[in-house]
């Protein structure tokens, strides 16, 4: 008899407020497609209606969305083809198995890309980036990128293009529809346990299906090489990466002769992630260890196959010097002073040393101490000693060792650790002694997974309650806005300041709780 392997299934981090929050965004971005989209007007004032069913209920094919959105199939095909424009959908493929002697048939389905959605309020960050890193040509290309989704590549842009390429800001679009194919059981073992690795998502099975080969993905072709165009990529391209680079030009992948680029989201929440190492480390040690760690992270950054990288890799100190002696900061820093700060860095983000080598080991602290944050502002000092205790300990505690070991009165911590339970920041489990007199114990511990996804909730909550209220406010002085600047006069001008000002707050709110967001779910 076959072993079954038991996988537990990955817990999803999108939220009843997070899909809301996404919905929201979708319906305040496309809404002011309507003028622009002429033909697609009446469509497109249902892609939040077609992209919500999405997201609350995954997968679908264009039937499926037809049927649980009771749209007609025109007013779907148009939504769908805008959303996957900008990037929020993604179609795909599955292939079923036919029956004896029947041929494998492939299905279509669409899905909403969450994250993608997600970071179309964070184009402001992106824009920032890019202004730090090149001049006002990038800076306007990667704008239309933004606003359009994705544009064809023009001979007077190419160069241009080129540079963002190669910096990885913006690569090639995916496939438009890749194939999954049917998964195979897992193979049994005979005997002793197997770690086993969390399963992907379908969303991140999907667009690591779509996404070409790194020799392609950030290819260019050349703006002029004796007159022809030409594609630069690399020599060292596998046989394989070849085969698909020539398909990416065929029907096989849909694309025409014309390529088309977009913006690489991925590479941008990188450099933030990235950012907020080095501030978390200026923060934690001083400038010098902040500099040694930037220049470590630019150098290695290309190299980093996933935004959530665990480890990045290695340099020698040669490397590290040379990196760090380029930047600003970090010009006259001398080989003693920075073998100082590498010493420095030994909490996470921690830098370790091998055979003269040096690699940077993203621990997973951010959410931790984000949560820790939140308890500390919420329910003041002994309740964040509890929680600390407990978050880092990772295991069932008894309220007595608890007050203990945190030297939070005895009397209080009960009131505290139920107060956390009530509000799902702790588990709680009651052990029960039998003997002559039976013994009640409270057993308290922080489950991580669950907490993360609460907490997630309440700041999706937070940022969509931001959002309405904005929405609110511009829409109770529309006729103003529509006034020009010269006729908001007298009153009408008071109104103006008055706007403007909770224009700032709010946006200002916005931007300083996705910074928590990102910290919290995409670092």
């Amino acid at each position: 008899m076959r072993n079954k392997v038991v996988v537990k299934p990955q817990i999803s981090l999108v939220t009843q407020y997070g899909i809301e929050y996404a919905v929201h965004v979708i319906t305040d971005h496309f809404g002011n497609l309507v003028s622009v989209f002429l033909s697609f007007s009446f469509s497109l004032l249902f892609a939040d209606k077609v992209c919500e069913c999405l997201l609350r209920r995954g997968p679908l094919t264009r039937s499926n969305l037809k049927r649980y959105t009771e749209l007609s199939d025109s007013q779907i095909k148009n939504c769908l083809l805008v959303l996957i424009q900008h990037n929020c959908v993604q179609a795909f493929a599955v292939e079923q198995t036919g029956g004896f002697g029947e041929a494998p048939r492939f299905v279509t389905q669409y899905l909403a890309l969450f994250n993608n959605i997600v970071h179309r309020m964070r184009f402001s960050k992106f824009m920032k980036i890019i202004s730090q890193e090149f001049d006002g040509e990038c800076l306007d290309l990667l704008e239309g990128l933004f606003e359009h989704g994705k544009p064809v590549t023009l001979d007077y842009v190419q160069e241009i293009l080129l540079k963002l390429v190669t910096a990885r800001y913006v690569e090639r679009c995916p496939a438009p529809e890749p194939v999954l194919a049917p998964k195979d059981e897992a193979p049994a073992k005979k005997r002793g346990p197997k770690e086993i690795e969390e399963p992907k998502t379908i969303e991140q099975e999907v667009l690591e299906a779509a996404v070409p080969v790194e020799g392609i993905r950030f290819s260019v072709l050349d703006p002029d090489v004796d007159g022809e165009k030409k594609d630069i990529k690399p020599s060292s391209m596998t046989a394989r990466e070849k085969r698909k680079y020539d398909a990416l030009e065929s029907d096989e992948f849909g694309a025409t002769t014309t390529v088309v680029y977009r913006a690489n989201f991925e590479q941008f929440v990188r450099c933030l992630r990235h950012k907020a190492c080095v501030d978390n480390v200026r923060a934690r040690l001083d400038d010098g260890a902040a500099t040694v760690l930037s220049a470590m992270l630019d150098a290695t950054r290309n190299e980093e196959t996933e935004v959530k990288t665990k480890r990045s890799a290695s340099l020698s100190l040669s490397s590290i010097y040379e990196e760090v002696i380029k930047t600003e900061a970090g010009r006259n820093m001398t080989l003693e002073h920075l073998r100082a700060s590498l010493a420095e860095l030994g909490t996470p983000p921690s830098v370790k040393a091998s055979d003269d080598s040096y690699n940077i080991g993203y621990l997973r602290t951010f959410p931790s101490l984000q949560m820790e944050s939140i308890v500390l502002k919420r329910y003041g000092q002994d309740a964040y000693r509890i929680f600390r205790l407990l978050s880092r300990e990772g295991r069932l505690m008894e309220t007595e060792k608890i007050a203990d070991v945190t030297f939070v009165e005895k009397r209080e911590t009960p009131k505290i650790l139920y107060k956390l339970w009530k509000d799902d920041y702790l588990h709680m489990e009651k052990l029960v002694l039998a003997a002559a007199r039976q013994t009640q114990f409270m057993l308290w511990k922080v489950n991580k997974q669950n907490l993360w996804k609460h907490i997630l909730d309440e700041m999706f909550h937070a940022t969509l309650n931001l959002r309405q209220r904005l929405a609110y406010e511009l829409d109770q002085e529309k006729e103003l806005l529509k006034l020009p600047a010269d006729k908001r006069t007298g009153a009408l001008n008071d109104r103006n300041i008055r706007l403007n000002k909770i224009r700032k707050i709010l946006q200002s709110s916005q931007m300083k709780l996705d910074d928590s967001i990102m910290l919290f779910y995409d670092f």
